[in-house]
């Protein structure tokens, strides 16, 4: 994909570029034997927007997750994050960018089983430059009630919204979700992305999410495909469903 498909697949003419990617490729040597997890990805993501991120396993979704929060290193090719090119970054700058940046949610929950909710947030509210409070960040995901409550405590879906407070209690400019509701039942998967929903309406913050469902990536703002480490559809979302209307 050239970089003016990129550019005329943005949600907004005027909208600010958070991320530029160009010729990413990611190559996994085992032995003589080699993987390409990613093909020479070209791909802007742009400020306040939510991007779903389509396509079966392998297809280096998650790669090329983890290269743009800092989490991994590519064979090749450049990531800017806005005026910061991240790809020119040693180990000690990748941890600030992801310290100050970036939060994280993955499709487990990853919470301390001996904290409550809210402790489990302060975690990351102490060591952030700004934090919003914690019981401000687990208001914004609905669990204001059960934010003294122990993990245990808590459903799968509650487990999986303190983990999204947590990420956001440190007002990151990004979202990076992989599989978030991988491990729950739909009804409880769509208060889970009404959560993120809300974090991307509220605080504007761009998200980046991962998923297999692509009735789930209608509520995107633009949806793009992978496959065999490929970029092969990447299209504006005209017609934006809510969380609470998808079917899947």
């Amino acid at each position: 994909m050239s970089d003016a498909d990129s550019i005329a697949s943005s949600p907004a003419d005027s909208a600010r570029t958070a991320f530029k990617v160009r010729k990413l490729t990611k190559i996994y040597r085992t032995g003589e034997v080699e993987v390409h997890a990613l093909r020479g990805v070209d791909m802007d993501l742009y400020e306040g927007e939510m991007a779903a991120l389509l396509g079966p396993s392998g297809s280096g979704k998650s790669t090329f997750l983890n290269i743009i929060g800092g989490l991994d290193h590519p064979t090749s090719g450049t990531v800017w994050f806005r005026d910061h090119e991240l790809t020119a970054y040693g180990e000690a700058e990748l941890t600030a960018y992801r310290r100050d940046h970036v939060g994280f949610v993955f499709q487990f929950y990853n919470l301390i089983p001996s904290l409550t909710a809210r402790e489990n947030v302060s975690l990351v509210t102490e060591i952030a430059v700004d934090p919003i409070k914690p019981e401000d960040a687990l208001a914004l995901v609905g669990l204001a009630e059960r934010m003294e409550h122990f993990p245990a405590q808590l459903s799968g879906g509650e487990q999986q919204r303190v983990a999204i407070a947590r990420a956001i209690a440190k007002q990151p400019d990004v979202l990076l979700c992989d599989e978030p509701t991988g491990a729950l039942d739909s009804k409880t998967g769509v208060v889970v992305l009404e959560a993120l929903e809300a974090v991307n309406r509220e605080l504007g913050t761009t998200t980046a999410l991962i998923t297999h469902n692509a009735g789930m990536a209608e509520m995107a703002h633009r949806i793009i495909r992978f496959a065999d480490g490929a970029v092969v559809e990447m299209r504006v979302n005209d017609s934006r469903c809510a969380a609470r209307d998808l079917v899947w």
